[in-house]
C-alpha cells in the first residue's frame, strides 16, 4: 500500500495591525508614550462594582462607540469596547476582506465575562420588579456575542467564535486564530480579546482575598494584590504581511500553551507550567533564550503568582533579559490581558517605537528578597534598544499558560 504523508506547512503569520483601548488610553501613540515612560494616574478607589468596599479599579472613561440599531441585542459595555477596538483597524480589514471575500475572513475573541454587566444589571430590576427590562436579551451576556458583533457587523461569514480561558483567554484565542490560518480554512483572522468592569469580576477576587487595596505592585516585597481593569485588543492576523502597508511587518514568531491544572484558581508553585509554554513558544520560534530582547510578564502583583512566575523566568532566562509588567498601567484586563499586552508589545516593535526604548515596571522597587532575580526594567535606567523580539505571558485559573513571541521582519 502507498503511505502518503501529508505535511502541514506551519506558518509565521503577520499581526498587520492593532487597536487597543484600556485604562492607559485608546490612541497608539498615546499609549507607547505612556508605556515609555511608566506614566498613569492613580487607580481610582471606587464602590461602583463592589458597593460600600471601595477597591482601586483601572477603568476606560473615554466615550465609547454606539451599537448599530440592528445590534441592539448585542448591546454591553463590553461589545462597545471591542467596537472601539475594531475601529481602530477598520481600514485594514476592510483591505482583507476586499482581497480575500468575506467568506475568508474569521473572527476570534477572547473573553472572560462578555456582557455579564448587563445580566447583573437585569436580574437586579427583575428582583425587585419581576420583570426583566424590555431591552434586555440574554444575547448580550452570551460569550459568542463578541464574536458575533464583529461578524455581523462586518458581513462576513468566515469561521467565528469565542475562547473562554479565564486570564488567558485573548492569548489562547491568537494561537486559535494562527492555527486557524495553517488549516486553510480562512485568508485573516479578526483576532483579540475583550472584558468589562462588572460586580461579577470584582467581588469574585475580592472574595479570594486577591484585590490590591492600594495599586498594583508586581515582584514587591509590598505587592497585595491585583487591580481590575478593562479593555480590548484586535488583530488583522494574515499570510500576507503589509496589509495596511505598516513600514515594519510584525510576526507572531511562536505560541507555547501548557495546562498544569494544579489547583482551579493558584498557580503551580513550581512555575513548571508555566516554563514549558515558555519553552515551547521558544521552540517555535526556533528561538534561544538569548535572542529575547524583552518579556512581558503577567506580573499580576498577587503574592503566589509572582512567585511562580519570577521562578520561571529566571530558570530559563535568568536575571539577563530585561522585563516588566505592564499591568500597574492598565489594571489586569482578565480576559483581554494578553490581547492588550501583546499589543503594547507590537508597538514596541513596530515602527511606532521611534524612541528606541523597552518600558519600565511601575512599582515601588523594594525587591522581594524571597523572589527569583529578574531584569525588571528602572524608569532611571532604561536600556536604549529598539526590540525586535518580544515575548509576553499570561497565566490563568486552571493553570492555562500561554507564551506569545513577536518580531519585526522584513
Amino acid at each position: 500500500m502507498l503511505k502518503i504523508a501529508i505535511e502541514l506547512l506551519v506558518i509565521q503569520p503577520y499581526l498587520n495591525s492593532a487597536g487597543v483601548i484600556c485604562a492607559l488610553g485608546d490612541n497608539k501613540r498615546q499609549l507607547l508614550n505612556a508605556l515609555l515612560n511608566a506614566t498613569t494616574s492613580c487607580p481610582a478607589q471606587s464602590d461602583k462594582y463592589s458597593p460600600g468596599k471601595p477597591v482601586p479599579i483601572a477603568e476606560v472613561t473615554g466615550v465609547l462607540p454606539d451599537i448599530p440599531a440592528p445590534l441592539k441585542n448585542y448591546q454591553s459595555r463590553t461589545n462597545q469596547l471591542l467596537l472601539s477596538a475594531l475601529e481602530q483597524i477598520r481600514p485594514t480589514v476592510d483591505i482583507a476582506i476586499n482581497r480575500y471575500g468575506h467568506q475568508r475572513v474569521a473572527v476570534i475573541i477572547g473573553t472572560s465575562t462578555s456582557g455579564i454587566a448587563e445580566g447583573e444589571t437585569a436580574v437586579s430590576i427583575h428582583r425587585q420588579t419581576n420583570q426583566f427590562p424590555i431591552h434586555f436579551a440574554y444575547k448580550q451576556q452570551e460569550i459568542a456575542a463578541t464574536s458575533e458583533i464583529i461578524s455581523r457587523l462586518l458581513g462576513i461569514s468566515g469561521p467565528a467564535y469565542a475562547i473562554s480561558t479565564s486570564c488567558s483567554s485573548a492569548s489562547s484565542a491568537i494561537c486559535s486564530a494562527r492555527r486557524l490560518l495553517n488549516s486553510g480554512l480562512c485568508d485573516a483572522v479578526i483576532v483579540g480579546g475583550v472584558d468589562a468592569l462588572c460586580r461579577t469580576t470584582v467581588q469574585g477576587f475580592g472574595s479570594l482575598g486577591a484585590l490590591s487595596n492600594t495599586t498594583c505592585n508586581p515582584f514587591s516585597r509590598n505587592r497585595d494584590g491585583i487591580v481590575i481593569g478593562e479593555g480590548a485588543a484586535l488583530f488583522l492576523i494574515s499570510r500576507e504581511a503589509n496589509i495596511g502597508n505598516h513600514n515594519t511587518p510584525v510576526q507572531l514568531l511562536g505560541t507555547g500553551i501548557s495546562s498544569d491544572a494544579h489547583h482551579i484558581s493558584a498557580p503551580d508553585p513550581s512555575g513548571n507550567g508555566a516554563l514549558l509554554a515558555m519553552q515551547l513558544a521558544l521552540d517555535d520560534a526556533s528561538l534561544s533564550p538569548d535572542q529575547i530582547d524583552y518579556i512581558n510578564l503577567h506580573g499580576t502583583a498577587t503574592p503566589q503568582n509572582d512567585a511562580m512566575e519570577s521562578r520561571a523566568v529566571y530558570q530559563l532566562f535568568g536575571n539577563q533579559t530585561a522585563c516588566s509588567s505592564t499591568k500597574p498601567l492598565t489594571g489586569h484586563c482578565l480576559g483581554a490581558s494578553g490581547a492588550i499586552e501583546l499589543a503594547l508589545c507590537w508597538l514596541l516593535v513596530s515602527d511606532f517605537n521611534e524612541h528606541k526604548q523597552l518600558p519600565p515596571q511601575l512599582w515601588d522597587q523594594q525587591a522581594d528578597p524571597l523572589l527569583a532575580p529578574l531584569n525588571l526594567i528602572n524608569t532611571n535606567q532604561q536600556p536604549e534598544i529598539h526590540p525586535s523580539i518580544v515575548m509576553s505571558n499570561t497565566y490563568s485559573f486552571g493553570g492555562n499558560n500561554v507564551s506569545l513571541i513577536i518580531g519585526s521582519g522584513a
